[in-house]
């Protein structure tokens, strides 16, 4: 089956978010643990969007309760790309890790789901990766 399309992959596309009025930095920040959200406010200049993945990746990510099976599934997939660091994910993946995070609550993840619920997004910026954005990245 030499004809096979590649995996559709998805991120969250930062500059989609600024094009449209949306701020990253928000959405982000409201995903921060305790302890980083009290150095967030401690700090002196706004982290930014680089650090902010950083930190959610590398903490906040592995506190209890980051996704859960009460979170929206589109906001489950928002925090699943911010604990990954924003590295797109092909839907199968996506599917996967969703129902490994949630739990119980979630026993099947059909992609043809995941795939309709983010052609809708207009929240999170959440994009497919275009064919010269993987070839640069």
């Amino acid at each position: 089956m030499g004809d096979e399309q590649p995996a559709e992959r998805w991120f969250i596309d930062l500059e989609w978010l600024e094009q449209h009025g949306r701020s990253f930095s928000v959405q982000a920040e409201g995903c921060l643990c305790p302890a980083c959200r009290e150095q967030l406010e401690g700090g002196k200049e706004p982290m930014s969007a680089v650090d902010l993945l950083a930190h959610i990746r590398d903490c906040c990510s592995q506190t209890p309760g980051f996704i859960t099976g009460k979170s929206p599934i589109s906001e489950s997939v928002f925090r699943l790309f911010l604990a990954n660091g924003n590295q797109p994910l092909a839907l199968a993946e996506l599917a996967s890790q969703l129902v490994e995070r949630r739990g119980d609550a979630l026993q099947r993840t059909p992609v043809e789901f995941l795939s309709r619920l983010l052609e809708s997004d207009h929240y999170y910026g959440l994009r497919q990766v275009e064919e010269n954005q993987a070839a640069a990245g």
